[in-house]
């Protein structure tokens, strides 16, 4: 047996674990609403930012306001016809696209608002600028909240997501970083990230979400990528109302075994604050401890770091965690009771910083979560080795290998091996 039920104990804290922060926020963001009764609240973030702001963690890290993403920035992952679409679609000419929003699935989910585009821009800015940042050696970890929209394709809107900040914020680390590590453990499964990534072994995508009829379907235990991406997908398919301990002893595990073996130099954390207790759409069973371990746990491998926001739709909730989790990044445990901030009603009636697991059952029991733990472990030996992007700078040619066996000589070779091989090949003149 793999799984050990250990009881969580809360969160501790390393001196050594202090890192740069850089924060992301625009104060816009917050001014979107995507319509009445809509569970997507972009005023979430502004009552995180104003938790934050009043616990005084801005004097912790350094806060910006990124420019919104361009167009052309957009359309490195999305096609330019959707992008087009989203900047001239409004409230007033929509039934001009009737076409358009059949094909790029605007809907009830995914419904045209007033500055749809701006909201667009400011959350792909915030990814792609933190991204940068970390490329530049700036600092040790980017937050921006205002991201994590994980289920927005390539040419369409989905599940509350239209443009996909995070595979543009990968795209960005990828400039710089061999391998990227993208983890998501938003109750939902991230599979806008995982379908953009699915044929590549430079980026793994690894996702912690309830599976069985709810939305999107999609990252089954056996979705693991295809071609040169096999075994680069990891996906947790859990069950209803899983709690801090169960989730503490699947999490570490995994991302402890991807770390061994994959290397990431950089890593993407999706904090989607719907898998916390009591959300309205969601249906697990995690305290905001519980939540906030998975961001110490990831933060203490001390590899660069970039924390994005995601779903969550009981607002005071999310609010208090990420505000929690952002104390952590710094290296802070914050006081339990919240100061006066300019939401403070929200969070009536204790007006405590903390959210509590409920009395839920809990359907994932050990032989359930040890069965998953065996499988992922099982595709992660395939992953020991480095993939396309080698851990090493390989020697130029075959003879320099010395008493390497055959195979690795085959797979150094200059016909299609390492980059560093293929770089150092010089066209004859006039060969074509």
């Amino acid at each position: 047996m793999v799984y050990q039920d250990i009881p969580f104990d809360g969160i501790k804290l390393k001196e050594s674990d202090k890192r740069r922060v850089a924060y992301f926020y625009d104060a816009d963001v917050g001014n979107y609403a995507y319509g009445v009764g809509h569970a997507m609240k972009p005023h979430r973030i502004r009552m995180t930012h104003s938790l934050i702001m009043n616990y005084g963690l801005y004097k912790k890290m350094e806060i910006y306001r990124a420019k919104p993403a361009t167009k052309q920035e957009m359309c490195q992952f999305h096609t330019d016809e959707y992008i087009d679409f989203l900047s001239r679609v409004t409230l007033d000419n929509v039934h001009q696209f009737a076409k358009e929003t059949v094909k790029f699935n605007i809907n009830d989910d995914c419904p045209v608002f007033d500055g749809l585009y701006e909201y667009c821009a400011i959350s792909g800015g915030g990814s792609m600028e933190g991204a940068a940042r970390l490329n530049r050696g700036k600092c040790d970890v980017a937050i921006n909240y205002a991201g994590g929209l994980h289920h927005a394709k390539k040419s369409e809107a989905s599940g509350f997501c239209y443009l996909n900040d995070i595979v543009l914020g990968i795209i960005e680390l990828l400039r710089f970083h061999p391998r990227v590590l993208y983890i998501d453990i938003d109750v939902h499964h991230g599979d806008g990230v995982e379908e953009a990534f699915y044929t590549t072994d430079r980026v793994m995508t690894c996702s912690f979400h309830k599976y069985g009829e709810f939305f999107p379907g999609t990252g089954e235990l056996r979705d693991i990528g295809v071609g040169k991406g096999k075994n680069y997908s990891v996906n947790v398919p859990l069950r209803d109302g899983i709690d801090d301990a169960s989730y503490k002893n699947v999490f570490e595990p995994v991302i402890g075994k991807i770390m061994e073996w994959y290397q990431p130099s950089a890593v993407v954390l999706q904090c989607g604050g719907d898998s916390l207790s009591g959300d309205r759409l969601g249906c697990f069973n995690l305290s905001m401890q519980g939540h906030a371990n998975c961001v110490n746990y990831v933060k203490s491998f001390g590899i660069p770091l970039m924390i994005v926001g995601g779903g969550g739709y009981t607002m005071r909730n999310v609010a208090r965690t990420w505000c929690y989790e952002t104390g952590i990044l710094n290296n802070v445990l914050l006081d339990e009771n919240l100061p006066y901030n300019d939401y403070f009603e929200y969070y009536g009636p204790d007006y405590k910083l903390d959210v509590r697991q409920s009395n839920m059952f809990n359907a994932n029991s050990p032989k359930y979560l040890d069965n998953i733990l065996i499988n992922i472990f099982e595709n992660l030996e395939h992953t020991k080795y480095a993939p396309s992007v080698q851990l090493n700078i390989v020697p130029n040619d075959k003879e320099n290998l010395g008493d390497v066996d055959e195979d690795t000589a085959d797979a150094l070779d200059t016909k299609g091996g390492s980059q560093y091989a293929r770089d150092n090949i010089v066209e004859t003149y006039n060969e074509y």
